[in-house]
């Protein structure tokens, strides 16, 4: 029995990991799930699965938490505040770690299962974007196997020579090709861009997904933070990532070879899928994911992005080269100008034009440590908020929907 922590448990890499688990009682035991304040699913959780322990980094949430459920988990050993989420990911009962939290909220822990020796399973893309450096000399020293969920990498994982390792660079590959489904606008004109709404924003024509990453992939952020998380997995400087809009999201991503080989991973757009292949990994197991039809699917179509409707991505990749604490900047930046815009304070091109004037006048020199990442990233975020508070004063580029 492979004992499991999975943290991020009411999201939706969260709630798949937690079907899969419950596919294979025979192999893997949930140890304990974390989440921040999502009371109701939370206690939800607790009464199905019956972990040992569930931990909520929001305090007061937990106090909420522990008067719902009363005497009816007693098997369950609750647990609240940040440093909680830390304590589940360094159980000596879990070998195995679902890193699915959101944003750097997700950071501390992660960190903490690497340290720990971990098998981590990584779906918290801000844990590499924010302290890529840290976070794989941490796997290394500590002898952990660091697994990516997000379908992309996954999908490259799955393609590379065996043996390969996150943190290595792979023999013979000449670059990778990151597919990008185009999100919500990926035909709309300039001037539909221009007036979308977070409710367009998040109906992601694909994939269920939670509010912020669905803007994030309306934006083609999502795969700017994918371009630099790959940049550490695979060891690539910046110049072999690759960005390819594929709408029909069947090719989760390729390989180019060499020697002219390119090798893809197809699969049904469904989070299980990697999911599965990294509990499992070397083996296989079923995901409960339909089987994908190639008669059906009839038509893959692929074009270029564009950098003029999607400047965020252009934004990422300068990161990506910059290296540095320039992805803490970007990403610090992104998830305050999403939120303000999921509030409606900020229009939709308000976010790739505050992100900029950020990075622009944010200081961004090497990492030495975990405190020059958490000092760059108050600081960004800071300064975000103080840029949208400005917009908001001078009328500008902050209702959502209206043009700017």
């Amino acid at each position: 029995m492979i004992g499991v922590v999975v943290l991020g448990s009411t999201g939706s890499i969260g709630e798949s990991t937690l079907d899969v688990l419950a596919r294979h009682p025979q192999r893997f035991r949930l140890i304990g799930i974390g989440a921040n304040r999502n009371v109701e699913k939370f206690a939800a959780q607790i009464l199905k699965y019956r972990p040992a322990y569930a931990a909520l980094a929001d305090p007061a949430a937990a106090g909420e938490l522990a008067a719902r459920l009363g005497n009816a988990a007693p098997g369950t050993r609750l647990l609240a505040g940040p440093e909680a989420l830390t304590e589940l990911a360094t159980l000596e009962t879990a070998e195995c770690v679902m890193a699915a939290i959101v944003g750097a909220a997700g950071l501390p822990s992660t960190l903490a299962a690497a340290r720990a020796g971990k098998r981590l399973l990584l779906a918290n893309k801000e844990s590499l974007v924010m302290s890529g450096p840290l976070l794989m000399q941490a796997v290394h020293d500590a002898g952990a196997t660091l697994l990516p969920i997000d379908s992309e990498h996954n999908a490259i994982f799955q393609c590379l020579p065996a043996g390969s390792r996150a943190g290595s660079t792979p023999k013979g590959v000449r670059r990778v090709l990151l597919t990008a489904s185009g999100g919500p606008f990926r035909d709309w004109s300039a001037e539909q861009i221009a007036a979308a709404t977070p409710e367009a924003a998040v109906a992601h024509p694909n994939w269920v997904m939670g509010r912020k990453i669905s803007v994030d992939s309306a934006t083609l952020m999502n795969k700017g933070l994918e371009l630099i998380e790959a940049c550490f997995l695979f060891n690539l400087p910046a110049e072999q990532v690759d960005i390819v809009v594929h709408p029909q999201s069947i090719i989760h991503s390729l390989v180019e070879y060499v020697d002219g080989s390119l090798l893809a991973q197809l699969g049904s757009p469904d989070m299980r899928t990697p999911i599965a292949y990294a509990l499992a990994w070397p083996e296989r197991m079923d995901s409960g994911v339909a089987f994908l039809d190639l008669v059906k699917t009839a038509r893959l179509e692929f074009r270029a992005p564009d950098p003029q409707r999607f400047p965020c991505l252009a934004l990422a990749q300068a990161a990506a080269r910059a290296g540095g604490l320039a992805p803490v900047v970007l990403n610090a930046a992104n998830e305050i100008a999403v939120h303000a815009f999921l509030e409606k304070r900020l229009n939709f091109p308000g976010i790739a034009s505050v992100i900029e004037d950020v990075i622009t006048h944010t200081s961004a020199g090497p990492i030495g440590g975990l405190e020059d990442v958490l000092a760059a990233d108050a600081e960004a975020r800071l300064r975000t908020q103080e840029r949208i508070e400005m917009l908001g004063g001078a009328g500008r580029g902050v209702r959502a929907g209206a043009r700017g």
